[in-house]
């Protein structure tokens, strides 16, 4: 990035001078998070709704694009892509069977509760009698059971198979103890002194029937926060119009599959279509509505040569567009990777969740069994040791734990691509918060990486007369130079004067007429040839220019000086809105530049910017970031990914910014699609936002188990306080409800504000 000369006050004259007319050009497959609780752990539940076994078009393009690029272009297997699509449907599918089973037990469990003995003794009410009336708890329970239970069988079954006891073996043991205990109650009920048979009075099918509704309930809402955190591919892939309109070598149109395009095929895209694949305009000139893919929410012109994005909405004029890249090699397939992977991927945080939610596990097995054996001894209660235990094994599952950090890296990734943040490794956004330094390469990065006209001044002609002189004359050039004055001349709304007998002077400049005067532009050796020398006029503004490091292009008739320009890479407005919130979110900034010290100090000075280095080499940068990091910092390194690659590597947290719809950059670990300094910013509020969340969640999620497992083991019991396996499940259910609307505020988050 740093190409700019050490001494840009005299090179880039010079080079004004010696090349002025040689021409330059400048030139869903539905994710789901790594789960390690155990209904996410990657298995199909037994038993699955017939929607499982249907993939929806654009989920098949979403596989399609989420395959690796193939260096060779060859196919990727069909079986492959519906290996893709089986496993994009599946979180749906377990959402599905959720809800179904939820709606089926529900109203078997009202009538289980109706006709329960001992709600009926609670609230002093009474149902119609029959032949097999008593039966109907047993039978309506067993349904229950093996109906809304046998997903909770199932998955506890994987967990025992990969050895990983977890949240199902907890709920499968309660259900299956509740189950045959209830059994045993009402086919060997115990008699009492007068040889009676009160079991029907100790019925606990009410409390199996429950705890399952409440926890199929619980699983069900669960499932669909997490199914909506995880909806970041399937949006992307919802951006990529079906079809496309190809353009015939007749310059007729035909309407294909969108699927179907091939590189160097050329498409008409329509005034609010949407682009359908990567490509470079070939025709036309329209804006864009690129805020999908890169969070800019202004509209971006596009006209022949320019780079569009596939996903992205053409707003206005017609564009003709050849296509260059299709499938996996496309950006929004590079996009949708890298989120699939940054949700996919661990953090500390989600690390200690799930040991915390292994040993959790492990304490509730041991409290259960401690709780059956403390009842028995003190009560001789097999009644209530059950219930208890019951209890004890349902209010401990850590549900909660298990979604409290999954959930909040679904949203935050989700967050973070929006906003033109691509997270290539979790640990760089959760690093981010530690961050103190953030150190900032300057050509590119904090200036636009292009010369420019920052300072004009006038001896003779006025202002508006120099400029359009000055334009005419540099009218055809494409020196950056030249590009500089006609930019500047333009935003100051001045016509261009027509000019006559143009000529090169090699080495210097350049001469033209003008209604009959010759005029002049060029560096310091144009002066020196003509003989000409600065006005006191403009020298207070000619050694301003020069001690902050800027060139000075002169404009000059054949007697004097008329006009002065002060050219320099133009800083970007949005740095210095950058460095300041940056300051007042308690971070330092630096900036590395290869320019000189003149250059360096001037752009320091005006950001307002903590720490430079100047006149760096690419292969130095990372030894300045090693020196930052000897005091103690933690650093983060703003660079382009490429010659910046070392630093990036060596900071703390590695960013690349203004990589456009290149995701392929190993050495960084955020990747930002513009080049806008601002979006630092959002990197240090989200990654704080993101950190808030996941440590309020876990110490709700662990805070909830170290006062319900007490309770659900009895330890009011004395002053007659206990809690029934329904009610359990309840507060389990809550505590996971909890969890996911806190993460769901997320959506909110605005990361333009403080």
């Amino acid at each position: 990035m740093n190409t700019s000369p050490l001494e840009p006050n005299k090179a880039t004259a010079d080079h004004r001078d010696d090349h002025h007319h040689n021409h330059q050009h400048q030139d869903d497959h539905d994710v789901q998070p790594t789960m390690k609780h155990a209904d996410h752990i990657g298995h199909e539940s037994p038993i699955e709704d017939a929607t499982n076994q249907v993939a929806h078009s654009k989920d098949y393009r979403a596989n399609e694009m989420l395959e690796p690029a193939n260096m060779h272009g060859s196919h990727v297997s069909h079986g492959s892509h519906e290996a893709h699509a089986g496993h994009g449907v599946m979180h749906e599918g377990h959402t599905n069977m959720m809800r179904n089973r939820f709606f089926v037990s529900l109203p078997l469990t009202l009538i289980v509760l109706l006709y329960s003995p001992m709600i009926q003794n609670w609230f002093s009410f009474s149902m119609p009698t029959f032949l097999g009336s008593e039966f109907i708890a047993p039978v309506l329970g067993s349904i229950i059971f093996f109906y809304g239970g046998l997903p909770f069988l199932g998955m506890a079954r994987q967990e025992l198979a990969l050895r990983q006891p977890g949240m199902m073996t907890l709920i499968s043991l309660a259900i299956t103890t509740a189950y045959l205990y209830s059994l045993g109650l009402f086919f060997f009920p115990p008699m009492d002194e007068m040889g009676m048979q009160p079991g029907v009075m100790m019925d606990f099918f009410w409390e199996l029937a429950t705890l399952i509704t409440v926890m199929l309930l619980g699983h069900w809402i669960e499932l669909r926060s997490v199914g909506q955190a995880q909806g970041a591919l399937r949006e992307l892939a919802k951006l990529l119009p079906d079809t496309a309109e190809r353009l015939l070598p007749s310059g007729e149109t035909e309407t294909i599959e969108a699927s179907q395009l091939q590189a160097g095929d050329r498409v008409l895209i329509r005034p609010g279509a949407s682009v359908p694949s990567d490509g470079l305009v070939a025709e036309g000139e329209s804006s864009v509505n690129e805020a999908m893919i890169t969070g800019e929410s202004m509209p971006v012109h596009k006209r022949a040569g320019d780079q569009v994005i596939g996903g992205t909405v053409n707003t206005s004029g017609s564009l003709r567009v050849e296509i260059q890249k299709v499938g996996a090699n496309t950006a929004l397939a590079g996009i949708m990777r890298l989120v699939e992977d940054a949700q996919k991927s661990q953090s500390r945080a989600q690390t200690l969740a799930q040991r915390a939610a292994f040993y959790l596990t492990i304490i509730a097995i041991i409290a259960g069994i401690l709780t059956m054996i403390g009842w028995l001894v003190f009560t001789g209660s097999l009644s209530d040791a059950v219930r208890n235990t019951v209890t004890v094994l349902v209010i401990a599952c850590p549900h909660a734990l298990g979604l409290a950090v999954p959930l909040v890296v679904a949203i935050s990734t989700t967050l973070s691509a929006r906003n033109g943040l691509l997270v290539r490794k979790r640990m760089a956004l959760e690093s981010a918060k530690d961050l103190n330094y953030i150190i900032f390469d300057k050509t590119g990065t904090l200036t636009k990486g292009e010369q420019g006209v920052v300072d004009f001044a006038v001896n003779g002609l006025g202002r508006e007369e120099a400029l359009g002189i000055a334009a005419g004359i540099e009218g055809d050039s494409e020196h950056m130079v030249a590009e500089a004055i006609r930019r500047y001349v333009q935003a100051e709304n001045v016509d261009t004067v027509s000019v006559s007998n143009f000529e090169s002077i090699a080495g210097r400049g350049v001469k033209a007429s003008v209604n009959g005067t010759t005029y002049y532009i060029g560096g310091p050796r144009l002066l020196e040839q003509q003989g000409l020398k600065v006005p006191s006029v403009l020298e207070v503004a000619k050694q301003k220019a020069e001690n902050s490091g800027k060139a000075v292009i002169y404009l000059a008739n054949q007697t004097e000086i008329v006009a002065l320009f002060a050219i320099a890479d133009v800083i970007r407005e949005e740095s210095r809105q950058a460095i300041k919130q940056l300051h007042d979110l308690g971070l330092k900034v630096a900036m590395l530049t290869g320019d000189s010290e003149a250059v360096a100090g001037a752009v320091a000075k005006e950001l307002e910017i903590d720490t430079y280095f100047a006149q760096v080499l690419p292969e130095h940068k990372a030894d300045k970031v090693r020196e930052l990091q000897q005091g103690g910092n933690k650093v983060a390194m703003v660079g382009d990914g490429v010659n910046d690659a070392p630093a990036l590597v060596t900071a703390d947290v590695g960013i690349a910014i203004g990589a456009g719809t290149d995701v392929a950059i190993e050495s960084a670990g955020i990747i930002l699609v513009r080049s806008n300094p601002l979006d630092i910013v959002k990197i240090i509020r989200l990654s704080r936002a993101t950190y808030r969340k996941m440590i309020q969640n876990l110490i709700w999620a662990t805070g909830y188990n170290v006062v319900a497992i007490p309770l659900a083991m009895g330890i009011l019991a004395p002053v007659g306080i206990t809690l029934d396996p329904a009610i359990g499940a309840v507060f389990m259910a809550v505590s996971t409800v909890v969890v996911s609307i806190n993460a769901q505020l997320m959506r909110g988050l605005d990361l333009t504000k403080a």
